[in-house]
């Protein structure tokens, strides 16, 4: 059985390895680079901290310890540096997800894998379930006007492994991919926003077993 532990890309963490390769082929390891990801993790703190409302760019700036007018040199305005964490985040994650579920054989393996990463990668980065769960849906901006491809990627993704186990016999063959996978990110969505209105006052990982139950009975065969 693999390890499912996982921790979402935090400041100072390893990049997934084809974005570091990536970086190194085109010399794009570089300090603009690494300026613009400590922005992205100091806007999460200050975001997860204070709010996006409440929150200044000149406090993301003093948190990333660079100086106000450079935030404006990657990002237009706080708007688009939310937009940002989420679009940027929401890559990295996706991509040590189909690492991690590749390691797997069969669909129900893979699916476990996945709700295992999801809630113990919100519960490792608080900061980011905050942003996630409260800040982005608060922005106008966000839900109207940016297409969200990353979470249709996500989605994609668990669709992949619901097609697999229809293949498999797993699931039933009438069920339905494109609202199947909506109802297991819907499901994993709400407990993560649960857990974090409640003020992340209990493990996240008591609810993998309980999840999967659902999940897989739920679609199981009869």
């Amino acid at each position: 059985m693999n390890d499912y532990s996982f921790n979402f890309p935090t400041a100072g963490s390893n990049l997934h390895p084809e974005l570091v390769n990536h970086r190194k082929e085109y010399g794009m390891r570089s300090k603009a680079a690494d300026k613009h990801q400590a922005i992205l993790d100091a806007a999460v703190k200050v975001f997860a901290r204070k709010g996006f409302f409440q929150s200044r760019v000149s406090e993301i700036a003093r948190e990333a310890g660079v100086a106000d007018g450079t935030i404006y040199l990657y990002f237009k305005n706080k708007d688009d540096l939310l937009i940002s964490i989420f679009a940027v985040k929401m890559r990295e994650i996706i991509c040590r997800f189909r690492d991690a579920i590749a390691l797997e054989n069969d669909a129900a393996s893979r699916l476990r894998c996945l709700v295992r990463m999801h809630l113990a990668g919100f519960q490792s980065y608080p900061e980011l379930a905050a942003v996630f769960q409260v800040e982005l849906r608060q922005s106008s901006r966000f839900m109207r006007e940016y297409n969200k491809e990353e979470l249709r990627q996500y989605l994609d993704l668990i669709g992949e492994i619901l097609e697999q186990g229809r293949k498999e016999g797993v699931f039933r063959q009438d069920i339905s991919v494109g609202l199947a996978k909506r109802f297991v990110f819907g499901t994993l969505d709400e407990l993560v926003s649960t857990w974090v209105l409640a003020g992340m006052q209990y493990d996240l990982g008591s609810m993998v077993d309980p999840v999967l139950n659902l999940l897989l009975h739920g679609m199981g065969r009869n």
